[in-house]
């Protein structure tokens, strides 16, 4: 049976993939910060469903490479082999670049960046040795193209959107596929927050008229996991509704 480790995986993405690839009948391996016990309480309740022997959750701060390590050592003393690796942590914050605190730039690049350097140094060696494995990064469209105070965020995910070519060269010949999906605006408990006109004004900027919803990214992942996906490397695959396709020149009559 195979197994795959997604961070973030207590709620929104992260929880639609992993419910996913446990109806599909993979082990999952669930690495979560566990604010107030949240993630861990839904890990209990998909164990009762699915089996103990088919979940592990450990609380993992991803930007810290003892958390990383510990989780992974964990995951290898349940699962001798990890077939795949969702790097889905990430947060978001907003401001111009001038108006960002140090702190905050920090945070965002370690939880967006940081962390996939992380995971790669905790899983690669083994997949290496396995001759196969497949990665899969969650960058955004906001790393395809600019957003009004965005730059921290924006830099961040840029950077994923180039790191995946470079994983992609290095770990091909190894049996490794790494591959991005930069989701546009999506349906998370985050995005909920927002007000319902917020909401509405997103939904109709969208060429499909709605935004992504979390199922749809757990969709992609798979796809990019399993064997259908078997000569696909180094892509940033958007799954956006249609949100970066249009080039802001005003609709001519």
């Amino acid at each position: 049976m195979s197994t795959i480790v997604i961070t973030g995986a207590g709620s929104g993405m992260g929880l639609s993939t992993t419910k996913l690839f446990l109806a599909r009948g993979w082990n999952v391996v669930m690495a979560d910060l566990n604010r107030q016990q949240k993630a861990q309480k839904v890990a209990q309740q998909l164990a009762q469903q699915y089996g103990e022997e088919r979940i592990l959750f450990v609380q993992t701060d991803v930007a810290n490479s003892v958390s990383v390590m510990a989780m992974a050592q964990q995951a290898y003393a349940k699962y001798p082999e990890i077939n795949a690796l969702l790097n889905n942590a990430g947060v978001f914050a907003e401001g111009a670049l001038h108006e960002v605190k140090e702190e905050t730039w920090d945070m965002v690049m370690n939880v967006d960046v940081k962390s996939i350097f992380l995971m790669a140094k905790a899983f690669v060696p083994q997949m290496i040795q396995q001759k196969s494995g497949s990665i899969v990064n969650i960058a955004s469209i906001s790393g395809l193209r600019g957003d009004y105070n965005m730059a921290a965020y924006s830099a961040a995910k840029g950077a994923v959107v180039n790191l995946v070519r470079s994983m992609a060269l290095d770990y091909g010949r190894l049996g490794i596929r790494v591959n991005n999906i930069c989701p546009g605006p999506t349906n998370t408990p985050m995005f909920q927050a927002n007000p319902p006109a917020v909401i509405e004004k997103f939904n109709e900027a969208s060429p499909l008229g709605h935004i992504v919803e979390p199922q749809d990214i757990a969709q992609a992942v798979w796809f990019l996991v399993n064997g259908e996906s078997a000569s696909i490397t180094g892509v940033n695959l958007p799954v956006s509704t249609g949100y970066e396709v249009y080039s802001n020149q005003p609709v001519q009559d």
